[in-house]
């Protein structure tokens, strides 16, 4: 089964690129991010009509993620993270999905850096991590699907010289993510690509996705029990050429 972490950069916007790629890929789940729209403004229709049901965690304007599955409904287990009753933020939505378990992120950019964003992102990494922990402590096959905003190493970037003072390439924020694969989570795409150089996401700025400028951000994370079914993963890197893309290409991962 095809599991993929898609950051459409407005559904509104990208509606007819995400129905095409449905259409043309048929993959089993599928985790969105960046929807800028409220759950009352949501294309849900046109979502179901390509075959698949969703579930929701909405916010008009910005942020904004949800869980698809072809063929059938996931089951909402939880939306946001403990740990700050004030974050009104959406960018954290959990369904069940079948045997799986599904997490599906929008991890805070965090620019400017230092300051209260980078701030921010920490401490919502850091309720991740809780919330994860939590996850394999349940030993079943679980998915962390998402846009996490940080480059894990120096490879996964097309210039560590251009993103150096950037949020997602700090000590902090690579120390955070190296505590969640420490925890026993394997990086799919890194486990295909072990010597980097493939990139999720490239800028509308300055040709980059002319230039290939780009980077990895785009994070399919697996527990144990759903490692021991992988058997491939990637990145669908045809679609951010297409008019009118997201500035991420959809990144997945194949189980058993």
């Amino acid at each position: 089964m095809k599991i993929v972490s898609y950051n459409v950069n407005g559904i509104k916007a990208r509606l007819d690129r995400l129905i095409e790629y449905l259409t043309e890929q048929q993959p089993d789940i599928v985790c969105l991010q960046e929807l800028k729209s409220s759950d009352e403004t949501l294309p849900v229709p046109a979502i179901e009509a390509a075959g698949y049901g969703a579930v929701w965690h909405g916010q008009k304007g910005f942020n904004g993620v949800a869980i698809l599955a072809r063929g059938q409904q996931p089951v909402e287990r939880q939306r946001g993270l403990a740990g700050d009753p004030e974050d009104a933020h959406s960018r954290y939505i959990e369904a069940e999905v079948g045997d799986l378990i599904i997490g599906g992120l929008y991890l805070p950019n965090g620019n400017p850096q230092p300051g209260p964003k980078f701030d921010y992102k920490l401490r919502w990494m850091e309720r991740l991590n809780a919330r994860a922990a939590e996850l394999l402590a349940e030993e079943r096959p679980a998915i962390l699907a998402g846009d996490f905003n940080v480059i894990p190493n120096d490879d996964d970037s097309f210039s560590v010289r251009a993103m150096a003072e950037d949020a997602l390439m700090q000590p902090e924020s690579r120390e955070r993510y190296r505590m969640l694969l420490a925890q026993g989570w394997t990086d799919a795409l890194r486990t295909r690509f072990p010597k980097g150089g493939v990139w999720t996401f490239w800028d509308y700025q300055a040709g980059a996705w002319q230039r290939d400028a780009g980077f990895r951000i785009d994070h399919l994370l697996l527990s144990p029990q759903a490692a021991d079914r992988f058997t491939g993963a990637g990145v669908d890197k045809e679609y951010r050429g297409r008019e009118k893309a997201s500035d991420h290409a959809p990144t997945w991962v194949t189980l058993r």
